[in-house]
């Protein structure tokens, strides 16, 4: 056989430009990368604290368009329109203006727009008003006035039904088992309260008058009710992205699962350790249960954090670890740091308040980090008051975020308004305010009254037809101005005095009467009276701001928030205030696992808002008056942190 060659052939690889105009590779991570590129199909992106959120989003948005689907396909779902605005603007800058015609917004916007198209299938009138939440009390307050009986003493307010009315909405629970949880004190209100959230519902489609509450409710009802609508709108919106998924409440999660239903295509980002804000209506089994949801979902897990050094993190993860329900992640960072997290205990709140103020200058003078950079974070807002007051004295300029500020919340104006007619009977301004909280007293009344009690005249032929609250009430001053070396005297006897007034006045009078106890407790550091009102005064009511220290630039502040209100937000220098078992976690928290599970995850939000210093302060002789117990201990979440991420410090004085 003749022999026969053959000829060996190599194969040489053809280097093909990137179709993509986007370097997807270079600006992001693999994680990150992987949730971009993936195209069809459900997707969860655990996005943990810190990493990258934002911009995963965005960047899906160009690669999508990249990729030839249509912008006006894309439906980007968000909880603020700032939010949305932000995301489709960056996604512009990264690839053009393309993204822009992205359909994107809150859900009660996209419901707006989609309830004006087909308000005639709900028999609603496309020129439909929505109401916001003021007007939705007064109209409810219209409906009361003619279901209850003028006698009736204790009956919620109409700010209180509409409460109820909304948390029923958005937590999808009957009013009744809102109200015997949440206000029990109106249980035997039940059933007016649910006539009047009838009747306001039967006034709002007579009138063709939607509150927020209803945008949500009709699209799901719409989206349910016909299936040429729900197949027409999930085929435009081909690319459903929804962004702290965690946030969604129950309707939202189905109306999300009824615009995919022809498409399965849902890419939902969050992180189930940021579920904050449960008592909005947020539903935390929603992220948990997106596998379940839609079908072949693949779960893709952000853990690289661009914000917080790795020993910040280290403690992040170590309290992580204590929830009950989860996704399993570890944070990390390529941010070192030789400063470890600190927990800080204090003698009491003074000296804590003391030390953070000390610290603070220590940090921008010795340190160079400017006010804006340091933040102070609270479980609640009452727990600054004590800082407030500090601030004040040294003059360092901060804003408060969550919450009213002590001076302004209404009951301590009130409780201020007596104080300052004590020290200054002829205070005209504060006298009318207490006039007005007197029964059958009205601003007529209170014009005939006011030159007669603040000219010291005879009070026995007063001008009213019931002059025993007005001489109740001048008696007391009378008496308190007795002790005016003696503010926390004064106090008490004004304390006792408000009381019936506070009950009478307020839904959620046993939430204030604790503001009042705490007021109570500032006014033993006092001597007399007017150190005490002097000091109050230092911070205007009517503004959040301090700019006394000379050399500081007016828009130059630190800040003060509750937890709520610092999420999505960072400070290179944070304290976390108030960290004593009982008060962080809360007392209130101790009865479901769940609630004690909320409370972990918003010790997390808290720690992951620092970049690289943070301290953790308690007082150890905290008095809670619910309990009747002395909080002294650490918060339960910090437990058996070793030193080597924790490390442990106690003020000296």
């Amino acid at each position: 056989m003749e022999n026969i060659t053959v000829k060996k052939y190599t194969l040489k690889r053809i280097e093909t430009k990137s179709v993509y105009k986007v370097k997807y590779e270079e600006e992001l991570n693999n994680e990150q990368l992987k949730a971009v590129k993936k195209k069809e199909g459900a997707i969860l992106v655990i996005a943990g604290a810190g990493s990258g959120k934002t911009k995963t989003l965005t960047y899906r948005v160009a690669r999508l368009i990249e990729d030839g689907v249509n912008p006006k396909n894309i439906l980007l779902l968000t909880f603020t329109k700032k939010a949305a605005q932000e995301m489709l603007s960056r996604a512009a800058l990264v690839l053009d203006s393309r993204c822009e015609e992205v359909a994107g917004g809150t859900f009660h916007a996209f419901a707006n727009i989609i309830l004006r198209k087909y308000s005639g299938l709900l028999e609603l009138r496309n020129n439909f008003t929505i109401t916001d939440r003021t007007d939705s009390e007064d109209i409810i307050n219209h409906i009361r006035s003619n279901v209850i009986n003028k006698q009736t003493k204790r009956f919620p307010k109409k700010n209180t039904i509409a409460d109820i009315y909304s948390k029923s909405i958005n937590k999808n629970i009957p009013s009744k088992e809102i109200i015997a949880s949440e206000y029990s004190q109106f249980e035997q209100c039940t059933d007016k309260i649910n006539e009047i959230i009838t009747k306001y519902n039967e006034y709002k489609r007579e009138n063709s008058v939607l509150d927020y509450d209803d945008l949500l409710l009709y699209l799901r009802t719409l989206l349910e009710s016909n299936d040429e609508v729900r197949k027409k709108l999930s085929n435009q919106y081909k690319y459903i992205m929804v962004d702290e998924y965690q946030d969604t409440n129950t309707i939202q999660a189905q109306i999300i699962k009824l615009l995919a239903s022809e498409h399965n295509n849902v890419m939902a980002v969050g992180d189930d350790s940021q579920s904050i804000y449960s008592f909005r209506g947020a539903n935390f089994k929603n992220i948990l249960d997106f596998p379940k949801t839609f079908e072949n979902t693949e779960i893709i897990k952000l853990e690289q954090n661009y914000r917080s050094s790795q020993n910040i993190l280290k403690l992040a993860n170590e309290v992580l670890i204590k929830a009950k329900e989860k996704y399993a992640k570890k944070l990390y960072s390529q941010i070192e740091s030789e400063v470890k997290p600190a927990l800080i205990s204090a003698s009491d709140m003074k000296t804590e308040s003391e030390f953070i103020v000390q610290r603070v200058l220590e940090l921008t003078e010795d340190e160079n980090i400017p006010l804006n950079e340091i933040c102070v974070l609270a479980r609640s807002a009452r727990m600054t008051y004590n800082l407030e007051i500090e601030l004040a004295k040294k003059g360092i300029p901060y804003k408060k975020f969550g919450g009213m500020k002590f001076m302004e919340t209404s009951h301590i104006k009130d409780i201020i308004s007596y104080l300052r007619v004590i020290l200054n009977p002829s205070d005209i301004i504060s006298y009318n305010r207490i006039l007005l909280l007197l029964e059958g007293i009205g601003s007529q009344s209170a014009n005939r009254l006011l030159p007669i009690l603040t000219s010291g005249e005879n009070t026995k032929d007063l001008p009213v037809r019931n002059p025993k609250d007005i001489i109740k009430l001048t008696d007391m001053l009378e008496n308190a101005r007795k002790d005016i070396l003696n503010p926390v005297k004064i106090v008490r006897q004004v304390l006792n005095y408000y009381e019936p007034i506070l009950q009478n006045k307020y839904d959620d009078y046993m939430k204030r009467q604790k503001d009042l106890e705490h007021f109570l407790n500032l006014s033993e550091k006092y001597g007399n009276l007017e150190d005490f009102l002097s000091d109050l005064a230092l911070e205007p009511p009517d503004t959040s701001v301090t700019d006394v220290e000379e050399g500081i630039k007016k828009d130059e502040y630190l800040t003060l928030s509750t937890i709520h209100s610092a999420k999505g937000l960072e400070w290179k220098a944070v304290f976390i205030i108030g960290a004593v078992d009982g008060r962080f976690p809360s007392i209130y928290s101790f009865n479901t696992s769940d609630e004690l599970d909320e409370e972990l995850r918003l010790m997390y939000v808290a720690i992951t808002r620092a970049k690289t210093h943070l301290a953790i302060t308690y007082p150890i002789d905290m008095y809670d008056y619910s309990s009747n117990m002395v909080l002294s201990k650490p918060s339960r979440f910090l437990d058996g942190i070793g030193q080597d991420i924790l490390e442990r410090w106690v003020i000296e004085e």
